[in-house]
């Protein structure tokens, strides 16, 4: 997961920093939601650094927790990783629904909200341009799953004879490996499909590499991860279109997330200079 984090106030503690959770245009309704919300760590938000029309949500937090050695120590521990990233989405995910912002990405910090208030100068054009193009759209991810598992099994070629038990499994052993192989072609074609069948759809679209692992907790290989920026008025036919590729189709599953604020599409975000 990517971070950014402070390294001049790392080593002081009783110091605080400002954590930026995104950006978006200064008008009252950005306001109104700050002031609703608990941060990590459950600190208020706060709409306090302004410039050129800009706002950013902001939080002081603590630079013993927050520097770069205390961030560390979170990142390594994956329960509190979970709850800063928990509460960071739930931040962004609530001033989304009032607003259209910018996500920064997880844990980026300065040094306090003056140097929030320059980065946003500093990155005015480029935050400006991004919230036209993000107006009015949301993010939705879809994800692909090849899951043999639930896939008709072909019938066996004949009886097995008896008191041949290897036989029997080898002939199932090799079935198996057929309903993979099936399955995974099945889904690497619905997915192809799904782009085809959105592409008047989405305005943009993001191939993320397949999860695997801790991070993959469906049954089943996922095969294709990839997010899609849609506008909101065209958001449910977005989803029954995509819903209705795999109704008849063994062995594949589909999964259709969202509507999100637009992690995926907001990446010139990303960069935050929280070293300075």
């Amino acid at each position: 997961m990517n971070t950014a984090a402070d390294t001049p106030l790392s080593r002081r503690t009783g110091d605080e920093l400002s954590y930026v959770y995104a950006v978006g245009r200064d008008h009252d309704a950005l306001g109104r939601t700050a002031v609703r919300l608990a941060g990590v760590d459950d600190r208020p938000v706060g709409v306090v650094a302004r410039a050129g029309g800009l706002a950013a949500l902001v939080s002081r937090v603590p630079a013993v927790a927050y520097g770069e050695h205390g961030l560390k120590a979170q990142l390594e521990d994956l329960a509190r990783l979970e709850a800063v990233a928990r509460a960071h989405h739930a931040v962004v995910d609530a001033a989304f629904a009032a607003a259209t912002v910018l996500p920064m990405r997880l844990a980026t910090v300065y040094l306090d909200d003056e140097r929030v208030t320059a980065m946003l100068e500093e990155r005015h054009h480029e935050f400006d341009l991004l919230l036209r193009r993000l107006d009015r759209h949301v993010e939705f991810g879809v994800k692909v799953y090849a899951d043999p598992s639930s896939a008709r099994m072909p019938e066996p070629a004949g009886e097995p004879a008896a008191g041949s038990p290897g036989r029997a499994y080898l002939q199932q052993r090799r079935a198996q490996r057929r309903a993979g192989r099936e399955a995974h072609r099945a889904a690497a074609a619905v997915a192809a499909d799904a782009a085809l069948a959105v592409r008047d759809l989405a305005r943009e679209r993001v191939v993320h590499r397949p999860q695997q692992g801790e991070l993959s907790a469906r049954e089943g290989e996922n095969v294709a991860n990839e997010a899609y920026l849609v506008a909101e008025d065209r958001a449910g036919v977005f989803r029954t279109r995509l819903e209705a590729l795999v109704r008849d189709t063994p062995g594949v599953r589909l999964e259709v997330t969202g509507p999100w604020a637009p992690y995926s599409f907001a990446t010139p975000v990303a960069g935050g200079d929280a070293a300075r």
